[in-house]
């Protein structure tokens, strides 16, 4: 079976994800979405065009694909996901920074249609090994910090992984950490951001891409897990991961850990 793709995006991400999917050998890219373009094709790697429009809701009817795949932005993966679910395609969603509040209404929304859906701030598959991995540690450390290092043109703080990892640890903890809290701020601020008394702390420089080190410090001794990209075709094997298992899917599934049998 071919899976056919529109792709949702045309940033750094998009053009990666399109590259990967022209590649694969089951999936056809049969369309782009892209909201700041009235351009009406989208060139292919390799040679070729496919239809591109800024209506959603147009480009999925003369489409027909079986899967959309966004990375995009805030404002424009509500109106994509919306489009994909009244036409019952699914969705593979690398956008970070979306609220509790619509997660939970989109998983309402993919259990009433029976439309699969994956939502993962992070397709590295890296990235979910170190977060399973944190899960673990977690178990046998009162205390922990988080590190997250991203590019200067990154949106959000702190990143969809790190909080990702702070939901997972606590979870699989069950209560919160212990935590440093100085008598006194020289800098206010300098003790970064918390949750769960997990310490987050965001760095946004340019030259860097996706990083992130989870802290442990107990009695005597210090864990250190991390993970880093250094390119975003890092992520590309865990996006044609979630396609391919998306067309399985009747529900919403958040992160990669279940696809890959980690839960």
């Amino acid at each position: 079976m071919t899976i056919r793709v529109v792709v949702s995006g045309t940033g750094n991400m998009g053009r990666e994800v399109l590259a990967g999917v022209v590649q694969a050998e089951d999936m056809e890219p049969v369309g782009v979405l892209e909201k700041l373009s009235s351009e009406k094709e989208a060139a292919l790697p390799g040679g070729g065009a496919v239809p591109q429009s800024d209506d959603p809701g147009a480009l999925l009817d003369a489409t027909k694909p079986d899967v959309v795949i966004d990375f995009s932005n805030l404002e424009w993966t509500p109106l994509v996901a919306d489009a994909a679910l009244e036409r019952d395609v699914r969705l593979v969603v690398g956008t970070t920074g979306l609220s509790e509040e619509w997660l939970a209404n989109l998983g309402k929304r993919c259990s009433e249609r029976g439309v699969g859906v994956v939502v993962a701030p992070n397709f590295a598959i890296g990235a979910v090994l170190m977060i399973h991995m944190a899960k673990l540690a977690g178990r046998f450390f009162d205390s922990a910090e988080i590190i997250e290092l991203h590019h200067d043109k990154k949106v959000d703080a702190p990143s969809g992984t790190a909080m990702m990892t702070v939901q997972e640890m606590l979870a699989a903890r069950g209560k919160p950490f212990d935590r440093n809290v100085p008598d006194k701020e020289t800098l206010a601020g300098s003790r970064a951001a918390e949750q769960g008394g997990i310490t987050v702390h965001s760095v946004r420089l340019p030259g860097l891409v996706a990083h992130q080190e989870v802290l442990f410090g107990g009695q005597g001794q210090t864990l250190s897990i991390r993970h880093d990209t250094t390119g975003r075709d890092s992520f590309i094997p865990g996006v044609l991961l979630a396609t391919r298992e998306v067309m399985n899917r009747k529900e919403l599934v958040r992160g990669l850990a279940e696809l890959v049998g980690l839960e």
